[in-house]
């Protein structure tokens, strides 16, 4: 009897999980079994394996080999697999006698000569791996991962067996290459001096925004031009996105907050993820993470895809309850809605030829509990001639970002380690406790309270204070924050007459 043990990775929503991949070779008809809930194209391992040995001289044993896949439990899908159950193979018939395998994990698919393919979610696994782990993988895998000291590719099996001999070193992983993203320039957009006040106040304190106006009138100008006044991606941020990208089979984003734009005929699944068997493929929602994921015509999406986004909205993770999964994802992401006035569009611009009863069915499509966590809101209006030819530079993204950062710096520096990095997300104990106005401020806050019927909106509206404060340098927000924070979360109540 002969035993060996590797290690490999399968997924588990977008994060990779170790697995540990026993080997036993024991007497009795030569067989091949593998056990610890493998779908189809684990099981199909075997034939693989056994082709691949061909391929470099190796023996393939005449006797049982049991392959067992821990946690037993936790469902096994993909061909990332192969390699090390190969290699558990290779050194429980004592093919590697010499080859230490502790502290050694695997990932990849065998051809049937002995090549390795990459798999999905070759990043997610090198991330699983333990901090002094050493991790093989395909040599294609290598751009996804990046450069990390810990990885060495490998293009055949034969020349991961030359790795564990110490023959040779393998491949190492590069940086990935900088990504030059071109945003579209904020200098574009003339007029809208409030909308672009608006857009810089969601940007400096990670706020949801909605915009309301007739089509044509610049929305979608506007919130295409928001990643580009965002800070760029820290690195654990970047690296979170580029294992959800290249789960969705994208390319890499470097550090640019990524920008998702689905149509509003995008079904409730794919805006928050599907799954299938135990195969789960990441929706709208989840690859806006870290990012801005941006509804236009937004009454237009149907009922239940739009009440999807009150989770995430509330705590950045969309919980999947399927048959084949049970787990999260993470969906962290600022929104922005993009919405006409009415049916027509032509509501306050010319003749509107829209029925009372039509355009109040029209906003209804936007919930109150929705609409409830919308931080900042802006009715849009055409520009004046005297705006649009007006020759002076608007102000570019370049120039708001940093506003934006420098904002953002004094927050951070106010938080002081907090799991929170906005004003967006002071969490509400926390915010009436450590986080309250001046003198002023609370006057004016206390205002709000006595009037307003929402109990959350004092505080989303302290929040809102706290981003306008920090972008005037201020180390409080005052009572004037307060009242131009008040302004802005009732800007666009979108529909009032």
């Amino acid at each position: 009897m002969a035993h060996a043990r590797t290690a490999g990775v399968v997924l588990s929503g977008v994060a990779g999980s170790l697995v540990d991949v026993e080997v036993d070779i024991s007497a009795g008809l030569p067989s091949v079994g593998v056990v610890g809930l493998p779908d189809t194209s684990v099981a199909e391992a075997r034939w693989r394996v056994r082709s691949a040995f061909a391929s470099i001289g190796a023996t393939w044993p005449a006797q049982r080999v049991t392959v067992s896949l821990a946690p037993a439990e936790v469902r096994k899908l993909g061909a990332g697999l192969d390699l090390p159950i190969a290699i558990a193979i290779l050194k429980a018939s004592e093919q590697l006698p010499e080859v230490n395998l502790e502290r050694t994990v695997f990932v990849g698919e065998l051809g049937l000569d002995g090549h390795l393919r990459a798999v999905r979610g070759a990043l997610a696994g090198v991330l699983a791996a333990r901090r002094d782990d050493r991790v093989i993988v395909p040599v294609s895998s290598l751009p996804e991962i990046g450069a990390d000291a810990r990885v060495s590719g490998a293009s055949t099996l034969a020349q991961v067996v030359h790795i564990l001999r110490g023959s040779e070193p393998g491949e190492r992983a590069c940086e990935r290459p900088s990504v030059h993203r071109e945003h579209p320039d904020l200098a574009d957009v003339r007029g809208h001096h409030v909308a672009r006040h608006c857009l810089e106040v969601a940007a400096a304190g990670g706020h949801h925004l909605a915009m309301v106006g007739p089509p044509g009138i610049g929305k979608t100008l506007l919130a295409e031009r928001l990643t580009g006044i965002l800070p760029d991606l820290t690195e654990e941020a970047e690296r979170d996105v580029a294992v959800i990208h290249a789960l969705a089979g994208r390319a890499p984003r470097g550090s640019a907050p990524p920008f998702e734009s689905p149509h509003h005929s995008a079904s409730t699944s794919a805006l928050i993820g599907t799954v299938a068997g135990a195969r789960v493929t990441p929706g709208a929602f989840t690859l806006a993470h870290h990012g801005v994921l941006f509804l236009d015509e937004a009454p237009e999406f149907a009922r239940p895809a739009l009440e999807a986004l009150r989770q995430p909205l509330e705590s950045g993770v969309v919980s999947l309850h399927r048959s084949g999964w049970v787990g999260t994802l993470p969906s962290a992401f600022q929104l922005v809605l993009a919405a006409n006035p009415c049916p027509c569009g032509m509501r306050g611009e010319s003749e509107c030829s829209c029925a009372p009863t039509a355009i109040r069915r029209y906003a209804a499509r936007l919930s109150g509990p929705l609409m409830d966590r919308i931080d900042v809101r802006v009715s849009l209006r055409r520009p004046l001639d005297a705006e649009l030819r007006d020759p002076t530079p608007a102000e570019s993204s370049a120039t708001v970002r940093a506003r934006v950062e420098q904002a953002r710096e004094r927050a951070v520096r106010r938080f002081r380690g907090a799991p929170w990095q906005v004003n967006a997300r002071i969490p509400a104990g926390e915010l009436r406790t450590r986080f309250l106005p001046d003198a002023s401020g609370t006057d004016v806050l206390d205002e709000v309270e006595r009037t307003s019927r929402n109990l959350r909106s004092p505080d989303r509206i302290l929040r809102v204070a706290w981003t306008i404060a920090d972008l005037g340098g201020r180390d409080r927000p005052s009572g004037d924050d307060i009242a131009r924070a008040l302004g802005l979360r009732g800007a666009a109540t979108a529909w009032a007459a």
